[in-house]
């Protein structure tokens, strides 16, 4: 196991040949968080575009808000969520690494499928085919994570593979909006989805699978937990119950936010497809990079010793956030409007490095790929699918007395659905310490 933190290599039982030892540089840790960052780079890449070409395939194929709102949202986030669970029960039992690689080539592919669509019917399909591969990303890379880095530095790790987020956002914005403005709508498609086909092959050969458990001192790799018992054991601690709780509804208004906030200011400021992408890439990825890496920070400076700060701290950070969301939407001047998206959305993502963080603590070795996806479902089922979808749908409800201003007051609704997210931390971080301390000593 590792016996030093910030030492040069550690050493554990092999997962997969018992004789021998395991050994990594922190250098090859930080080789590897960097390959998966790359990873979801792609798979917000492929997730995000379709957002940024909501206008020219709503035009094409005659869509209202609320099927645009189930192409972005829906289309993607169902079978991204149901797949997800068995496909982590696979990555808890097998090769990680592989599973990432196969999945980054499946989403990639389909992807480029999506700009052959010729009907609406059609892209909705490769839409569910990009979220069935995507499902295969996060939860091995998450459970990858937590055994190359230990409790103290697990937070920090996983905001920087989070951030990958802002970074593929930013690139689909600003790439998309480029592509958008000069070339047909499917080009964009063509462009962004045959990379992530050749990435996969610098995954499969390149990254090595870790023991189970490697940087948690004491913990055993031994033996595997159905998903029935992975379930009844999250299920059993209050604090991982309010905290998934509160991460759903918060996902609502973040999702409401990454996938109709070019649209939003395409409509109601009149900015052009590239001046749109070019704010939003600023926004979204530097924005999202520094509240996300000061999310992860913060948890990690606050979790060893104070365990239910590492929980209240992000949730209130996350709660100062709301006021400038609002003056965002209902703002008249362009200008500030833009100014105040940039610290709403920082402050929005301070809570999700400590969120997965503070999930795979909470599950045992043997259940943290699974643990990973049951998040994630419940993530993608209330933020990325249900939130872009209610936000289109209340959008049309709007249409008759708001015109195209109806958008504007649809995002203000599921923006404050996050206060309501805000005290769901609240309550979970009162019960973490002794669900923590509950994990290390069994069930």
């Amino acid at each position: 196991m590792q016996n030093n933190n910030d030492g040069p290599a550690t050493q554990a039982p092999d997962a997969s040949t018992a004789d021998n030892t395991f050994h990594y540089s922190r250098a090859y840790a930080n080789y590897v968080l960097g390959v998966l960052f790359v990873v979801y780079v792609f798979n917000l890449v492929d997730r995000q575009v379709v957002s940024v070409l909501i206008g020219p395939i709503k035009e094409e194929f005659g869509a209202s808000d609320a099927q645009m709102g189930l192409l972005i949202g829906f289309a993607f986030a169902l079978l991204y969520s149901i797949a997800g669970i068995p496909i982590a029960r696979w990555a808890d039992r097998s090769n990680r690494r592989s599973i990432i690689a196969l999945g980054l080539a499946v989403w990639s592919a389909m992807t480029v499928a999506s700009g052959l669509a010729r009907s609406f019917t059609q892209l909705l399909i490769a839409r569910i085919g990009v979220g069935l591969g995507e499902a295969a990303g996060t939860p091995p890379s998450h459970s990858l994570i937590a055994d190359y880095f230990p409790l103290n530095k697990r937070a920090t790790a996983i905001a920087i593979y989070t951030s990958g987020v802002f970074v593929g956002a930013s690139i689909a914005y600003l790439g998309g909006g480029y592509l958008r403005e000069h070339f047909d709508w499917r080009v964009a498609f063509y462009v962004l989805g045959i990379p992530g086909l050749l990435f996969a092959l610098v995954v499969r050969f390149t990254v090595r699978e870790p023991p189970r458990g490697l940087s948690d001192a004491g913990a055993s790799e031994a033996g595997t937990s159905t998903l029935g018992e992975t379930l009844r054991y999250l299920l059993g601690s209050r604090s991982w119950v309010y905290l998934i709780t509160g991460t759903s509804l918060l996902s609502i208004s973040g999702h409401g936010v990454l996938m109709w906030g070019y649209e939003f200011f395409f409509r109601v400021h009149d900015m052009t497809p590239f001046e749109t992408g070019k704010w939003m890439a600023l926004i979204m990825g530097v924005g999202g990079i520094l509240g996300t890496i000061g999310g992860g920070r913060l948890t990690d400076r606050l979790i060893v010793k104070r365990p239910g700060m590492a929980i209240f701290g992000p949730g209130m950070v996350t709660l100062v956030g709301i006021p400038f969301g609002i003056v965002w939407l209902l703002a008249d001047q362009r200008w500030l409007s833009l100014l105040c998206l940039f610290p709403y959305y920082a402050l929005l993502n301070s809570f999700v490095p400590m969120v997965y963080s503070v999930n795979q603590s909470l599950a045992k070795t043997s259940m943290r790929a699974t643990a990973s996806a049951i998040v994630l479902f419940a993530v993608n089922i209330f933020g990325a699918g249900a939130g872009p979808f209610i936000v289109g749908a209340i959008s049309d409800f709007f249409t008759p007395q708001y015109g195209h201003e109806s958008l504007r007051y649809a995002l203000v609704v599921v923006t404050l659905a996050g206060i309501l997210g805000c005290g769901f931390l609240m309550l979970s971080s009162r019960h973490f310490a002794a669900d923590l301390q509950r994990n290390k000593n069994g069930p």
